[in-house]
């Protein structure tokens, strides 16, 4: 059996290389099968711990090939805008109703346009912003110590409108109905805004109510929540001074509008300001 052994020893080996593991050749040498199989065993246990790292050595060489394109690309600039049409665009971006597009937009018409004229625009934008400051009585624009109306003595100091902003000044006198004189408060009471009565210029009213005695001041603010405080407010404070009577413009219909457009508040203003037909 020793002989037999020593002479098949090599094909038992070639056998289990070969991965043929019949019934007879696991029967004729059961002695070197078992030292094939642990020989095999090993080896597979090896195979097994050698392949963390070869995972690992995948790993380290994909991330330094991934380092590498990244400094390849970190070298390479995008393009830009030159730096002063870059803080073109910041500025015009600070603008109320203008975003990054429409800043981007502005900001290459002026560099490219033929009519643009970006000195004169730019030359308007400073003369404006050194000139024009508020009147001193009522608020409007001008560019000297009293406006325009103020400064005009053929209008009626009997009446003194109240508005909320310099602007609104401009639709009622667009009209050519009132000839008085205007007082603009600068904002109205907003309690989500932080804005109270002492934020805005009603002091400066009451001083000139006391100094100018109109017969009427004429609340012509907005309908909505923060107007209709702030002409409550004005409202209280006139209640008790003597020869002053304190009025509201009148809230209703639009021109060109019918009652099935109107909403029930509309409706129930115009009707409380109904007046008579002549």
């Amino acid at each position: 059996m020793g002989r037999s052994t020593k002479l098949f020893h090599p094909f038992c080996s070639l056998a289990f290389k070969r991965e043929t593991r019949g019934i007879a050749a696991a029967w004729l040498f059961a002695p070197f099968s078992s030292a094939a199989r642990k020989q095999l065993e090993k080896k597979e246990k090896r195979n097994q711990c050698d392949a963390p790292d070869l995972e690992k050595t995948a790993l380290r060489s994909s991330i330094a090939e991934t380092k590498f394109l990244f400094r390849k690309k970190k070298k390479m600039k995008r393009a830009d805008y030159p730096e002063p049409i870059k803080e073109l665009i910041a500025q015009l971006k600070r603008m109320p109703g203008i975003g990054p597009r429409s800043a981007e937009r502005i900001a290459l018409w002026m560099n490219q346009s033929r009519d643009a004229h970006p000195v004169d625009i730019a030359s308007a934008i400073r003369t404006a912003s050194e000139q024009v400051r508020p009147c001193a009585k009522c608020g409007f624009f001008t560019t000297a110590t009293l406006c325009e109306i103020c400064s005009d003595e053929t209008r009626c100091g009997e009446q003194l409108c109240v508005v909320e902003q310099a602007t609104d000044i401009l639709p009622i006198e667009r009209t050519g109905v009132f000839r008085g004189r205007y007082h603009a408060l600068g904002g109205r009471i907003s309690p989500l805004d932080h804005v109270g009565p002492e934020d805005l210029r009603i002091d400066a009213l009451l001083n000139r109510i006391a100094a100018e005695s109109p017969r009427e001041v004429i609340l012509a603010l907005g309908a909505d929540v923060e107007g209709e405080a702030t002409a409550n407010y004005i409202a209280e404070l006139l209640r008790n001074r003597p020869g002053v009577t304190v009025t509201r413009i009148a809230q209703g219909l639009p021109a060109g509008v019918g009652l099935e457009t109107a909403d029930e508040l509309t409706l129930s203003r115009a009707l409380a300001g109904r007046r008579e037909v002549s």
